[in-house]
């Protein structure tokens, strides 16, 4: 079979194209383009499938990749031919045909049935287009010049078979001696009637005079206008705050299906959730945390509904436990120490019961045989964190490196530690039924799950101790200042090793996505800036602001001195301490603490003991010897330096400026002259040198790892967001996030109406107050906001009453934004009756205190939202009214 590929792509002197096949079970075969005129390369490629895959690159004359396309392109060859022209376009992975056909549509066309298009020998042409459509009433047809395409009349135009999620293709006969002139349009399948034609100029088509060869015109996307395209809205809530008659004191799986209920009498179509893994470090509220996961696979037990396990209680414990369950059901929030023993109790009791059954059950041994790979590791994890009463390996007796030989007896009947490992993993089988359960109910109701990727990994996590290569455990990870902590942020999880995941192709991300896939159609990557860079700290470090980029273009010495920087280590990398700073922190105070915590160099100024010269040596001696006013400025005062240092390596050492440089006491104490020079490097450095390595490391991976999935991909880019952010964004596909009140411009607030298509728009997140809460934050700033957004005249009422926080919502909704998600108490925060008397109850998470108990649930049963239809009325018509059904 021969295929002649043809693409018009303008190029420089130098440059050339390539196309490389990817043919399954065999190795990757290059190709050279050959340059004809205008733009056009073609190349004659020898192939022996029905079937094929390919892209194409951009080379220089060195063969070095310039460009590369990151979507392939797929095509299936009719029978009846053995040549094929090939005409294509650059396929870029932010063409709406390679974000848009995702799992969502393919839950929205869950009724679907591909159609054959028959291609006979006397068709010249057969047109492809790939146009995920997500009306299920739509069609889309061709019309153009000539007889053969309707001669552009809307009543004959020729209709196109969907041969695959968002494939559409026809054979036509064409004239041999015409240029075809052609466009595609849409059809209603219930009417018959053609509504509306694709924008833009006309496509075109060379005429086919060859009997034998087969014309195929691969064009991408459908030129969409935006009432065309995919617009949704949604309820963000975690499974954990979902309250319904059948919880026990806490949201869990089965729960779903009632908030999918409501979303469907809403007209909502997505469900957006918080992470669900499994963050058992302590069995204390610090677990509550769902963004340090102890496994980036196992599901969390507090999420498992005790009364739909596979076997019942005993008679005995029922009343017991409806006891525990109304008492924790009663609480207006979660107490998670009390729920989560108590649902292990019952969990360890059902197993002990039916245990030679559980063990004999064939269903549980095959989900076992399908994820052993990590749910040994994490079965045995769960063993060793117990009966050690830590997750910390590195304290355990036994077992402190992982060797899958070593771990594998436990598996093993005689093995003391069988049944408990067994009770583990019997748990995780019992969550995915029923996680899986709730997502199938979901999914028949037309309606979308987005679920939420951290960004990172928990240290005492099965990962770090399975897989400790990976991972930078010499480090930290969090995030720099921004507007919810001047202090930044320490995650205190370990840093991504990306050279040892890029060696066998990012195996670790791919498989972590094939996980998720089981359940969500969409997922919010938490900080897609750690795919660019991350914010490290040195482990002596106990404050984000201690933290630089990394990967970052550092400062040397060379530098300092280039710029005419005297350049003084001690100065500029270890806290400055002097008289006047020392007044400032401790005042009459200050002479029992320098005595205590510093040496005094009888100049004026001081240096930090060697015992206690970090912010770890401090926060470790406070923790035994507690001092609670000296404390917290001690360890501020530790932070008051220049540059960090970085030693790369035993014989080279580069330097990071201290974020917000200018705040600190250390620089008040320079002369002019050398406050201007470090305020051109900071500039520099935070602002103009990094943005091309970021972009640069971006592009090395995301594409890479997100080709492995077909979920709607959507990215947290809030705080601090170098260019690069955007730029990879875009040409990924990977849509934004808006959250009002945090503009990433030097705005007060961000206006939903100005959302372009690729974005997710949203009046509050779950690391945010609520609307309520934050009309009561800062008088002037809410005054200013019910004037000139709200468009309001007079004084803005004390309390957001429900019709501001409706024109609130209805801005967010009437926009060209792709989704339009909400937080469930925004949703009840526009209905007098449905508001929660107490709205500081409310907030689930302020990033400013760490750790934070995460124990918000909603004030009512999901039921009774049910029940309330004036009010689901009312947002089923502002959903249908903003075409976001």
């Amino acid at each position: 079979m021969k295929l002649y590929l043809n693409i018009n792509f303008r190029t420089k002197v130098g440059e050339n194209l390539q196309v490389i096949v990817i043919e399954e079970g065999s190795e990757e075969k290059l190709h050279a383009l050959k340059y004809t005129d205008n733009g056009n390369w073609s190349a004659e490629v020898d192939y022996f499938s029905k079937s094929i895959s390919y892209k194409y690159q951009l080379v220089n004359e060195e063969g070095f990749i310039l460009d590369e396309e990151f979507s392939l392109h797929q095509l299936t060859f009719p029978h009846n031919y053995d040549e094929f022209n090939v005409f294509d376009f650059w396929n870029a992975k932010n063409f709406p045909e390679n974000y848009l056909n995702n799992k969502i549509l393919k839950n929205k066309l869950r009724h679907f049935k591909p159609k054959k298009v028959s291609v006979l020998k006397k068709h010249t042409h057969l047109f492809r287009l790939e146009a995920p459509i997500y009306h299920p009433d739509w069609q889309v047809v061709i019309l153009g010049n000539g007889v053969a395409l309707g001669n552009w009349e809307y009543l004959n135009t020729v209709p196109m078979s969907q041969t695959d999620f968002g494939i559409w293709e026809a054979a036509v006969e064409l004239p041999i001696n015409q240029m075809i002139q052609y466009k595609y349009g849409l059809m209603n399948t219930d009417s018959g009637e053609v509504f509306d034609i694709e924008y833009g100029d006309n496509r075109w088509a060379l005429p086919n005079a060859e009997k034998n060869i087969l014309q195929i015109k691969a064009d991408h996307f459908f030129k969409f206008k935006s009432y065309q395209m995919y617009h949704a809205a949604g309820v963000a809530i975690p499974v954990f705050a979902l309250r319904t008659e059948d919880g026990f004191g806490v949201g869990e799986f089965p729960d779903l299906k009632n908030l999918a209920d409501w979303a469907a009498k809403t007209k909502l179509s997505v469900l957006q959730i918080l992470p669900i893994n499994d963050t058992t470090a302590n069995y204390t509220w610090t677990d509550s945390y769902p963004y340090a996961a102890i496994s980036v696979y196992a599901l969390h037990p507090q999420y498992l509904s005790i009364e739909k396990l596979e076997y019942p209680l005993s008679k005995e414990l029922e009343k017991e436990f409806k006891t525990e369950k109304t008492a924790l059901n009663d609480l207006s929030v979660i107490d998670y120490e009390q729920m989560i023993s108590g649902k292990w109790k019952f969990i360890k009791a059902i197993f002990e019961t039916n245990k030679e059954k559980v063990l004999k059950d064939r269903n549980f041994k095959k989900f076992i045989k399908e994820n052993e790979e990590w749910l040994i590791p994490y079965s045995a994890f769960c063993v060793l964190r117990d009966k050690y009463k830590t997750p910390n390996f590195n304290d355990w007796k036994t077992h402190k490196k992982y060797i899958a030989g070593k771990i594998a007896p436990f598996f093993t009947a005689k093995n003391k530690e069988y049944e408990t490992a067994m009770l583990h993993a019997w748990v995780q089988y019992q969550l995915h039924v029923q996680l899986k359960e709730a997502i199938d109910y979901t999914h028949d109701l037309g309606i979308s799950v987005k679920g939420d990727l951290p960004i990172g990994i928990y240290r005492y996590s099965v990962e770090a101790w399975t897989e400790p290569e990976l991972f930078g455990m010499d480090f930290q990870a969090g995030a720099p200042p921004d507007q919810f902590t001047d202090l930044g942020q320490n995650w205190e999880f370990p840093t991504y090793n990306w050279e040892a995941m890029k060696e066998d192709g990012y195996r670790w991300w791919k498989n972590r996505f094939k996980a998720l896939e089981q359940y969500f159609d969409a997922m919010r990557i938490d900080h897609i800036l750690g795919f660019f860079r991350i914010w490290r700290m040195p482990m002596s470090a106990t404050q984000g602001i201690l933290g630089y980029f990394y990967p970052a273009v550092p400062v040397r010495v060379e530098e300092f001195q280039a710029r005419g920087i005297y350049f003084n280590e001690n100065r500029y990398c270890k806290p400055f301490i002097n008289d006047q700073i020392l007044w400032n922190y401790f005042g009459e105070e200050r002479e029992t603490i320098h005595n205590l915590f510093m040496n005094n160099h009888f100049d004026g100024t001081y240096t930090l003991k060697e015992e206690f010269d970090t912010q770890r040596k401090l926060a470790d001696y406070f923790k035994e010897n507690p001092i609670g006013w000296a404390e917290e400025r001690l360890i501020s005062l530790a932070a008051n330096v220049l540059f960090l240092k970085e030693q790369l390596s035993a014989d080279e050492v580069v330097y990071h400026p201290r974020f917000n440089i200018e705040k600190t006491e250390s620089y008040q104490y320079l002369h002019d002259d050398e406050k201007r020079k470090l305020s051109e490097l900071y500039v520099d450095y935070f602002f103009k040198r990094q943005d091309g390595l970021w972009y640069e490391k971006a592009m090395e991976k995301l594409p890479v790892i997100l080709n492995a999935t077909d979920m709607l991909i959507c990215g947290e880019d809030l705080g601090l967001v170098p260019e690069s952010v955007p730029q990879v964004m875009d040409r990924l596909g990977i849509t934004a996030l808006k959250v009002q009140r945090m503009p990433s411009d030097n705005i007060p607030w961000y206006n939903p109406k100005q959302a372009g298509y690729m974005n997710v728009v949203t009046a509050s997140s779950h690391d945010s107050s609520t609307l309520r809460q934050w009309w009561h934050e800062d008088r002037e700033l809410s005054y200013a906001y019910f004037q000139k957004q709200l468009g309001q005249q007079g004084t803005a009422p004390y309390d957001l009453e429900p019709p501001l926080a409706e024109m609130i919502m209805k801005q967010h909704l009437y926009n060209d934004a792709m989704l339009a998600i909400f937080p469930i108490q925004e949703f009840l925060a526009t209905d007098k009756i449905l508001t929660n008397p107490n709205m500081d109850e409310e907030r689930i998470n302020n990033p400013a205190v760490f750790p934070h108990y995460w124990r918000y649930r909603m004030h009512l049963n999901v039921e009774e939202l049910l029940n309330h239809e004036g009010f689901n009325q009312k947002i089923a018509h502002w959903i249908a009214d903003s075409n976001r059904i």
